[in-house]
This record gives C-alpha cells, structure tokens and sequence, in this order.
C-alpha cells in the first residue's frame, strides 16, 4: 500500500511538472511567434484606434492541451485601456470555441478598436498573454507590437462660421417732392388757379420745412415741361420750350431768392410725352386701351402713331377727355437727402442714451466696432428695444460663436428661432452644435437647410472629418481653400494637394495652419518644409513645441538637431 502511494504522488507531481514545463516552454520559446500589425503606427479616425494583428505560431510552439488569452492594449502615461476584444488561441486537445492552433503551427488574425483620448498620443500597443493548461496559469512577458497614435485627424479646426443678419439703416435717404402746372391746349400761359393747386401749396410747405431742417440737404430743383403727343410736331416743340420757360419764371420768382435752391435749379423739355402718354393709358380704365397700346408699338414714327389713335374716333375722344389734358404740364422736382446720425452720433448716443436710437440704428451701431463685446451690448439693446427682432437675437448668437461660447449662443439663437426658423439660424444652431460637440445634432441643422450655402458646406465637411469620412469632407470644403480642406487631402493620401491648398490658407495666430504645413512636409520628406512650419507655428502659439516633440508625425525628425532646437 504504501509503495502504491508513493506511486501516486510520483506519477501526479510528474503530470504537473509536465503542465508547468509546458507553459513554461511556450514563455521561454514566445519570441519564435511572429506577430504582424496593421498599421505600423497606429493612429486615429473618427475618434477611434483600430488595429489588426496577425499571429503566427512555429512548428512544435503551441501545447494541443493549452488557451492563451492575449489582451491588446494601448498603454500610456497614467493608465491603459483595454481593447473590448480580446484574442483567444487554443492547442488541439482543448475543448473550447477558440481559434485553435495545431501543433504543426498556424496563424490566428485579430482586430479592434479603442476610443481615442488624447492621452493615446503618446502610447505603446502590447499584447498581454496568459497561458492556461489544465487548471494552471503562467503570465508571458508583454509583447510590444506598435507605438502610437498619430493624431492629425483631431486637428480638424471647428471653427464657427456663422450668418449676422445685416441693419436697414441708410444714413442717407433720397426723397422727392413733386407738382404739376397744367396748361390750356396750345397754350404757355400759367394760369392763376394752377398756383393755388393743393400740391403746388404742398411743394411751398415742403420747400420751407426743408430750409428749416439741418437734417433735409436739397440735391436738385428740376423742371420737366411737356406737349401733350396732339398736333403737329414742329407746334409741340415750341409749345414745350415755351412751357418751359413760364415755369422757370415762376420758379425763380417763387424761390430765387433762396441762394442754396437758386443755383440747383435746372430745366428740360419734352416736344411729345409719349412715354407719359403711355404710361397714363396703361393705368386709366378705358376700354380700348389695350388697342391703344397695341398702336404705340407697332409704329415708332410719332405722326404715324398720332394719325392711327384719330383713326380710332370712339378712343380717341377718350384720350382727348383723360389723357392729353394731363400731358400739357410743368413738373417741378425737388430732390432731398434725409441725413441721419453720422457714426460719431450714434457711437455718443450708444454711450449717453442709447433709448434715442431706433432698432436699426442699434443694429448698425454694433458694425461700428471690433469688440466683441461691445458687439453684444448693442445687439442686445436692439433686443431689448423689439423683443421681437429675430435679426437681434440672431445676431447676438453670432456673437458669441465668435466668442466659442456656444452654450451662450445657442440660447440666443433659440429665441430666434422661435420668431424665424429660417436658413440663417439653422446656419447659426448648426455651429453652436458643432463647438458643443454634438455631431449629429449639427449635422441635423445642417441638413435642414432649404439651400446648402459656403456656411454650412463648410460645417458638413467639418463634421466630415470628425466621422473619418474624408472624400466627402473634399467634396463640401473644396469650394474655397482652407486648413480643414488641406486636412482632409492630407488624410485621403492627397499630399500634393494638401500642401498646394495650405499656400493659400493665411497664417493663424492659433498656430494650426503653420503646423499643419509642417506635417503635410514631414510626409513629403521635407525637412526644410517641416522647421519652417514648426517655428512659424510656434511663433504663434509656444504650446505647439511639446506636441510636435511626441508627434509621430515627426518621428524620422526626433534625433535631428535642428528639430530638437526648434522643439526644445
């Protein structure tokens, strides 16, 4: 019995040493499996790091009664993150739903992804193994694969590029003022009851109200004497010219004596008002007077058009009654500017009593600065002098996305929303989405617009890029060079075009265009390309030397000297 025992313990401790010698064998021979990842560099698109790794085991490696369970992960200064799926690998004689690995060796392919952060950029792949034979577990040393990640997707600029809705002020309104002096058939003669007509009074209020008014400035006084388009032609001439003169007479005597209206006044004459006759027979409610103006454009010779309407008895009484009275006349035009408040006035009045103002005036006083600001307490007196302005609300959440408020904005742009769901405020709530960072809420907005504008096709290939969708980030931003279309080239592979589209980006004093050149040189191999994007970048904005110096990007440049004394 006790020889049986002893057996027993021999044979078990056998079976054990056998299991830890195999787990052991896998971990000392783990050099021998070849692993393939794909990319080399890892990086990020659309928020997310994918991988794909390829394992290929030797002859005689893979124990037939052994699991290995390999977890990929990214590791990084301050912790790691796992990738959600694992890799399983399991030898011949295991009973299990893994891929399985004969002893004559194999390949098993693996691929994930992980959530960017932006801790991520400066990260090592490793594979994490753990062997289980039979109850036992041997950890394998880590196995590096990759570094990463490339993060040149995130540059992607989410700039706001929303609509203001433009003020009505005119600071300078023409007015006209007119009257007519009718004469007699065949004659020039200015009848004394004409001078008592309701708009000759009329024009003498208006002439006085303003000579007393700085803010009305007289362009032109202009007299305007017509022959109605009867009898004959060499009649009407002189009949207009004389015309002419009585009421330049009268002019003179009536206002002459006024040095600023004397020396605007001006005068013409009209032998055949055939214009105005026309005119007059399109507006009246004769019968025929379609016929009529059939005969005006059929014959461009006025006595032919003249003897063709007497060919028509029955309208040619009409027009005798209504119509050639009228064009037998002296029209007087005074030509005025309303003046309103110069920018100097408005700007003092916007700050000693801006109640004076009207709402365009408050809209326009917020074209008058650069201060943001200032822009906004402007817009938001225009708001609080018509609550109703959706131009005013509109236009403080313009504001405000200029600021990168875009809660802000938002709540502004919602009230105009209430009064006027139009495109421009679509527009508007699409970027503040966008800098809120609700993609697909931006997108909606976008989309929800009747007509895509330059606007939002540059907010739709913003949002582009952000889902790793970049020909058609190209297709919405290419009418117009920007550091987002250079950015969307550089990733579709497009490196020629990238670089030709940043020649006509303007520097940044973010930076970002600047080093934006400096990767699209990196991948062209241009050294000189990449220092002179790095020190224009960092010239702008210093915070860009430690990105660059754990950029990937820029990995062929890290023990050049000229990069480290730029970077440094």
């Amino acid at each position: 019995m006790k020889n049986f025992t002893r057996l027993f313990v021999i044979l078990l401790a056998a079976v054990l040493m056998s299991g830890c010698s195999s787990l052991d064998k896998m971990k000392k021979n783990a050099n021998l499996v070849k692993y393939e990842i794909t990319p080399k560099v890892l990086e990020t698109h659309a928020g997310i790091v994918a991988a794909q790794v390829k394992a290929t085991y030797p002859e005689k490696y893979f124990d037939k009664n052994t699991t290995l369970k390999i977890t990929p992960v990214l590791v990084y200064e301050g912790g790691e993150t796992a990738f959600d799926e694992l890799l399983y690998a399991q030898g011949e004689k295991v009973l299990a739903n893994n891929k399985s690995v004969s002893w004559t060796g194999g390949t098993i392919n693996w691929s994930g992804d992980v959530n960017y952060i932006p801790e991520m950029k400066v990260s090592e792949f490793m594979l994490r193994v753990e062997a289980e034979r039979k109850g036992k577990t041997l950890a394998f040393d880590p196995i590096k694969l990759a570094d990463g990640v490339i993060a040149t997707s995130t540059l992607v600029e989410d700039h706001a590029k929303p609509i203001v809705l433009k003020d009505k002020y005119q600071r300078i309104v023409p007015e006209q003022k007119m009257a007519d002096i009718l004469y007699i058939i065949n004659r020039s003669d200015i009848r004394p009851a004409e001078l008592k007509a309701e708009d000759i009074q009329a024009l003498k209020d208006y002439v006085a109200l303003v000579m007393q008014n700085d803010r009305m400035e007289v362009k032109g006084v202009t007299t305007s004497s017509y022959a109605s388009p009867d009898g004959p032609l060499t009649l009407n001439e002189k009949l207009s010219v004389q015309r002419g003169k009585a009421a330049e007479k009268y002019l003179q005597k009536e206002y002459g004596k006024i040095p600023e209206l004397a020396e605007l006044f001006s005068s013409q004459t009209t032998a055949e008002d055939w214009d105005g006759f026309k005119a007059l027979v399109q507006e009246s409610s004769m019968a025929d007077k379609e016929l009529i103006l059939r005969v005006l454009s059929m014959y461009q010779d006025p006595v032919v058009r003249e003897q063709e309407i007497k060919n028509m008895s029955t309208a040619y009484e009409a027009l005798a009654d209504e119509i050639l009275p009228q064009l037998r006349r002296s029209k007087f035009i005074v030509d005025v500017n309303l003046v309103g408040l110069s920018d100097e006035e408005i700007l003092n009045a916007i700050k000693n009593d801006p109640s004076i103002l009207s709402l365009e005036q408050l809209l326009y006083a917020a074209t008058l600065t650069e201060d943001p600001m200032e822009m906004l307490k402007d817009y938001q007196l225009a708001a609080e002098k018509e609550p109703k302005c959706y131009r005013a609300w509109n236009n403080i959440g313009w504001v405000y996305l200029s600021m990168g408020k875009a809660d802000e904005a938002m709540q502004a742009l919602e009230k105009a929303k209430a009064l006027k769901n139009d495109d421009n405020v679509k527009n508007n709530m699409g970027f503040a989405a966008l800098l809120q960072g609700d993609i697909q809420a931006a997108a909606e907005y976008f989309n929800s617009m009747s007509a895509a504008t330059p606007e939002s096709r540059f907010g739709l290939g913003t949002i582009a890029i952000h889902e790793g969708k970049y020909d058609q980030a190209v297709n919405f931003l290419s009418d117009k060079p920007s550091m987002n279309l250079a950015l969307a080239q550089l990733l579709k592979g497009d490196l020629n075009k990238a670089k030709t589209t940043m020649e006509s980006v303007k520097p940044c004093k973010c930076g970002a265009p600047s080093y934006l050149k400096a990767v699209i040189a990196a991948r062209l191999d241009d050294k000189d390309g990449v220092i002179n994007g790095l020190r224009e970048a960092i010239g702008y904005n210093s915070e860009w030397k430690n990105y660059a110096r754990t950029d990937l990007e820029f990995a062929k440049f890290f023990l050049d000297d000229t990069f480290d004394s730029v970077t440094k």
